[in-house]
Formats: C-alpha cells, sequence, structure tokens
C-alpha cells in the first residue's frame, strides 16, 4: 500500500538563583561553533560502506518504520487528536516522539533525493500534527486523546515519565529539517507555537514553571530552532532548562537516572541513562557554543575524559547495563557502570545510545577542532551504530553486545521503538560529518567516496574506506590559486592509538611513519598538529590530488588492566572496524574459543547479504567477520568479541 493510499484509507487527501538568571539579564555574546559542518545536502555519497547503508535507509528503512508507525497506533493518535476523539489513544505516551523522528529523516531524505509522493505525505502528516495542536500550542496526544494513565496527571506535572518536552523536542528537530529540506513554513509555524508555550510556562518567574525535562532532548532542540528563526527566548529556555537539572534547592530533583542529582556543571562523571546523558551533553555544548559560555564545554570535557577513559566500549557503545546501581547515588536503568565496568555478554550498548556519543562527539570536535573527537565518531558509527540495523535495513538490534550465547537476534519493531526511528534520522547526517570548515581551513574528517562543497570548494573522494586504507581527494576552488590550508585526519588506529586514553592498546602499536601522504603525487611530510591533523597549507589549483594511504594490518587490542571483563582477553580490529567470531563460520563455538596472542591472519572475504565484505582467518582456524555485518546470515547464533589469549 502507497503512502497516499494509507491516506485514503484514513479518510483524508493527501544553589542561588544567580545560574538561572540568564533569561533575564543582559545577553552574552552570540555565536556558534568555531567550526562549520556542510548541510546534509552538500555531501553526495557515491560509492562503498555508506553508499549502500544511505541507499537502504532511504529505500527500506525509512518505508519501513513509516508503515509500522502507521500500522501500530502512532499515526492514528494524531488523526484521532486531531478529530479531537477522546478516548482512541493507543500505544505509549511517548509514541509521538517516534513519528517525528522518522519525519525528520523523511526530510533529511527529500534533501537529498525529491520524491513527490513521500512529500505529499509529509504535508498531510503536517497538516493532521497541526490540528491535532491545542490553540495555545500545547501538543502531547497521549492528554489530548485521555490516555490512562496521562489523566491522573496535570499538564507539565509528572515530567519525570511524561516525555512531554522529549516529544516537543524530537518535533521541534524534524520541524526545522523539513523547513531547510523543503523551504516550508508549515512545520516550523507548529514548532513555534508549540516553544513560545514553554518559554511562557516555564522559567525563573514568579508564576513560572521551575523544573526540567526527565528525558532529554528538548535543550538541544531549542537551540537548533534558535539558529532556524534567530529567536534568543529559545536559547534562553534551552539554558533555563540545563540550569534547572540538580538543582535541589530550588525543585525537587529526581535523582541520577535522569542526570538530576547535581547541577550539570557540577557533574564529571558519566552515570544514568546514556541516551538520556547524551542528549544533554550535547545540549550543553549547543548552549556552550552560541552564548560563548565556556563552562559547559568544559563540563561537558571533563565528563568526556571520564567516559573515553573508563566507560567507553571498544564498538563505540554507551551505557553499559541494562540495570545498574551506584554505591552512591542508587539505581539507574539502561545507564552507564562505575568505572571500568564494561562487560561484554550482559553489555546493554543501547543503538540510541550510540547515535548520542555520535553526536556529541561531532559537537566537541566543532568546538575544539581536535581530531580525537572524530576518532571516538568514527569508532561509534562503524561499529556501535552500524550494527544496529540489518544490511536489509528492516531489522534492528535495541542493546547491542559483544558476546552473545542466547540466540539474541534483530527484530523489525519493538514496544519501545525509539532505536529503529532514531536510525532513520542519524543515518542521512552521517556524510555531513566528513568535512568541515573554519574560516579558510577544510577539515577532512572522514573518508568515504563522496562529492562535496565546503567554503566555495568542491571536493571530491575516491575510497574503498574502511575495507581499504587509500583515498584520493580531489579539489576544485573556486579560482586557481586559492589560498587556503587542508587538514588532513590520521586517525588514531592507524598511529597505535585506538582510542584516546589508555582503555584499549594495541598489543603491536602502528606508528604513524607508516601513513604516507601525497599531493599530486609529491610526497608530503606526515607531521601531526597538536590538533592530530596534518596541515597542508598551499596555493590549490584545479585538480589538485591529495592521496592518503593507510597501512590496515590485523591488530590485537588489550584493555586496561582495570577492566574486568576483558582480563586475559584480546580483541581484533583491521583499521577502524571491529571483529568478531559467528557461529555461522564456526561451527565448532565461539564463546570459549581461544585466540592466542600470536596466532596470525589471512585476509579472506565473505558473502553477506548481497555484498562482499573482508573477513579474517586465524591460524587456529577460527573465522572473523567485521561486528557491523554480524547476525545477517543466521540470526540467532553465537558471537564473541574479545577472545582469551592463554595468558590466564
Amino acid at each position: 500500500m502507497t503512502f497516499g493510499e494509507r491516506g485514503k484509507k484514513m479518510g483524508v487527501c493527501w544553589r542561588g538563583f544567580a545560574t538561572l538568571a540568564v533569561a533575564v539579564l543582559a545577553p552574552l555574546a552570540h555565536g556558534d561553533y568555531p567550526i562549520s559542518l556542510p548541510g546534509v545536502s552538500q555531501v553526495r555519497v557515491t560509492d562503498g560502506f555508506w553508499f549502500d547503508r544511505l541507499e537502504t535507509n532511504r529505500l527500506v528503512t525509512l518505508k519501513a518504520n513509516l508503515l509500522k508507525c502507521s500500522e501500530t497506533p502512532r499515526i492514528a493518535n494524531f488523526t484521532n487528536a486531531a478529530a479531537r476523539a477522546w478516548g482512541r489513544f493507543g500505544g505509549i505516551f511517548y509514541d509521538d516522539s517516534d513519528v517525528y523522528k522518522v519525519m525528520e529523516g523523511a526530510s533529511y531524505v527529500l534533501a537529498a533525493h525529491p520524491d513527490p509522493e513521500l512529500e505529499r505525505y509529509m504535508v498531510w502528516l503536517i497538516g493532521q500534527i497541526a490540528k491535532a495542536q491545542e490553540p495555545d500550542g500545547y501538543l502531547y496526544t497521549a492528554r489530548l486523546l485521555g490516555a490512562e494513565k496521562v489523566r491522573r496527571f496535570a499538564r507539565w506535572e509528572e515530567l519525570r515519565w511524561s516525555h512531554e518536552l522529549y516529544n516537543q523536542g524530537h518535533m521541534i528537530e524534524a520541524a526545522v529539517a523539513w523547513k531547510e529540506a523543503t523551504g516550508r513554513d508549515d512545520f516550523l509555524s507548529v514548532a513555534r507555537k508549540s516553544a513560545d508555550l514553554m518559554c511562557r510556562t516555564f522559567g525563573p518567574g514568579p508564576t513560572q514553571i521551575r523544573s526540567t525535562s526527565g528525558h532529554q532532548e528538548i535543550e538541544l532542540a531549542l537551540c537548533r530552532l534558535h539558529r532556524a528563526t534567530g529567536e534568543r527566548r529559545y536559547l534562553d529556555l534551552a539554558k533555563f532548562f540545563l540550569d534547572m537539572r540538580g538543582r535541589s534547592d530550588l525543585r525537587k530533583t529526581w535523582g541520577v537516572g535522569v542526570q538530576d542529582h547535581l547541577p550539570v556543571l557540577e557533574q564529571t562523571e558519566a552515570l544514568g541513562h546514556a541516551v538520556r546523558a547524551g542528549y544533554q551533553y550535547c545540549g550543553m555544548a549547543d548552549v556552550s557554543a552560541l552564548l560563548g559560555d565556556r563552562s559547559y564545554a568544559e563540563a561537558i570535557g571533563r565528563l568526556w575524559e571520564n567516559v573515553v577513559s573508563r566507560k567507553l566500549h571498544l564498538n563505540g557503545g554507551i551505557g553499559a547495563w541494562h540495570r545498574v546501581t551506584y554505591p552512591k547515588w542508587g539505581g539507574a536503568g539502561e545507564a552507564f557502570g562505575v568505572d571500568y565496568d564494561l562487560p561484554n555478554g550482559d553489555a546493554y550498548l543501547e543503538t540510541c545510545a550510540a547515535i548520542a556519543n555520535a553526536l556529541w562527539n561531532v559537537r566537541l570536535f566543532r568546538i575544539h577542532g581536535e581530531a580525537k573527537y572524530v576518532d571516538v565518531l568514527e569508532r561509534t558509527i562503524y561499529n556501535g551504530f552500524a550494527s544496529g540495523v540489518s544490511l536489509s535495513g528492516d531489522e534492528f538490534f535495541y542493546p547491542n553486545p559483544l558476546c552473545v550465547t542466547n540466540g539474541y537476534r534483530r527484530s523489525r519493531w519493538f514496544t519501545t521503538s525509539c532505536c529503529p526511528v532514531n536510525i532513520v534520522r542519524f543515518m542521512p547526517q552521517i556524510p555531513s560529518f566528513a568535512y568541515a570548515s573554519r574560516g579558510r581551513t577544510i577539515y577532512w574528517n572522514l573518508f568515504m567516496s563522496s562529492e562535496a562543497e565546503v567554503e566555495g570548494v568542491k571536493l571530491s573522494v575516491s575510497t574503498g574506506y574502511p575495507w581499504t586504507g587509500d583515498a584520493r581527494l580531489t579539489l576544485t576552488p573556486p579560482a586557481e590559486h586559492a589560498d587556503f590550508a587542508l587538514k588532513v585526519r590520521v586517525p588514531g588506529w592507524a598511529r597505535g592509538r585506538p582510542v584516546p586514553s589508555d582503555l584499549y592498546v594495541q598489543a603491536e602499536p602502528s606508528s604513524l611513519a607508516e601513513v604516507r601522504l601525497a599531493v599530486n603525487g609529491q610526497a608530503v611530510p606526515v607531521a601531526l598538529d597538536a590538533d592530530g591533523y596534518v596541515t597542508i597549507e598551499r596555493k590549490w589549483s584545479r585538480g589538485d590530488a591529495v592521496a592518503l594511504s593507510l597501512p590496515l594490518p590485523v591488530k590485537r587490542i588489550r584493555a586496561h588492566a582495570n577492566v574486568k571483563a576483558d582480563a586475559g582477553r584480546l580483541a581484533v580490529e583491521r583499521g577502524p572496524v571491529v571483529y568478531c567470531a559467528e557461529g555461522v563460520d564456526n561451527p565448532g563455538g565461539v564463546c570459549t574459543a581461544p585466540l592466542p596472542a600470536d596466532a596470525a591472519f589471512s585476509v579472506e572475504e565473505v558473502a553477506v547479504g548481497g555484498g562482499r565484505y573482508p573477513s579474517l582467518k586465524s591460524s587456529t582456524g577460527l573465522v572473523l567477520v567485521p561486528c557491523c555485518i554480524w547476525g545477517n546470515r543466521q540470526p540467532g547464533n553465537d558471537m564473541q568479541t574479545w577472545f582469551a589469549d592463554g595468558s590466564e
């Protein structure tokens, strides 16, 4: 059934108060991130790993998620709310956000691939959402339709769990994406009406509510709305929501599970629900950039150091446990463990948390311009994120464990289906992370076959990355002898640092001396600046080509001695890709299979999902495949990532 047919079937046509004072004091210096990214429509992936993933997201994942939103009550909640059909709510009170996330993803797709049918469906759906919105801007279908649990409290009364603000955050992000993709204001008008209500409702005033959101998202969404409209009040409200967290002197706080145990500027350890935390850190980065307030950037810098040094899984995943109890703070769900508590078989590592981690590291890069943040981003997207969706694009992991013995497999949908819809909106954003600019400097961050235009310079990359280590960038400046700098990222894994800490190390470290870089065939010294880049500054002519060669030997990875789950074990990587052993390739069993530290490997090939991928065969006979493609041939088979090396 097409979008239009579905629409016709439904009867439609296609501590003191000082830190809160920003809202009432004189404005701070106004700006934004010093480093800019191209828009999602300004980078076109032409081949390779991400081309296949993006096309599958556009042609399969997006449509599969829209269909599921139609088959479940999610979209019907909006049409019923538009019709004021009291008592007709179905599902869970945060399901509105699933629809918004798919709409955001659809907007990114439309920005690069016009699709009249999809656009007509979006226009119809936006119309239903606008009708569902109450006259003063309130938009929460669970309340309007009288959901049983929601009837027990008034508007904004149970913000710890109601997701009222969370839902609206995702709606705002979708509305801004739609405006950017189509130029239409219809959805943005809905978003502004909702945000204006929040600005009237929340704040330090005597008649306003001093509270915040139980699930962070509204903070970064309001920053995005501020950028789209220029309205300062949205930015001020984002800061207010952040500054209310942990303020037990001003309101009843909700504890560590939702990062409400301490004021945000006093939080130094990543604790609680990992997705909530990641979105909070993104909001803090945005507020820091927009207000020029370094205190927020410094706070998330401390939190980042805690994560990358003690709480980051090898696949870039965060949020170790489904349920955890902290000695000082109590319990939390879908949460970070304590320091070095990095389980494998019990690892939770929600796909949404990988997305939040990636978005956080993108923002940190845009603040500081350091390659180490892109190193974490790259590790996350190729491993912890990419494994979350099948190669067919219509089955998903919610958690992403690093060892499986219980027949774990992907599902087409979940009762709480935040991960599938989050994939839809995140996947199209990845190409925009490949390049960046700051003044007369262009950054080459991620290596994917693509075409882009950054600061008037046309860029074209040809590469087989991550399966090969060679990448060629051809530049076409707007005029001959254009004077600008190109910063080329040399990944940490290629110079002996798989992560920017000592949490994971290569048993035999790679050397920067093995990396090759040339311009028009002439070798360039591979000398890293303090920011982790090789800077090539020259007068560029049209057709100039930069060639980067990164050796891809198989590397054994050892975890920090304090990571008890990995004691006496080694993992395997090749380039940025983590490898695992699947039962389908190793009938003798993989979960107890040893892999000695001195095992040798040959690079072979495996056919999966219509494609062919590098596999590794060890001298012991164990076959390994990239973690990002596991579970696509024989769902439910065993899997192992960390192998006993015989040292214990």
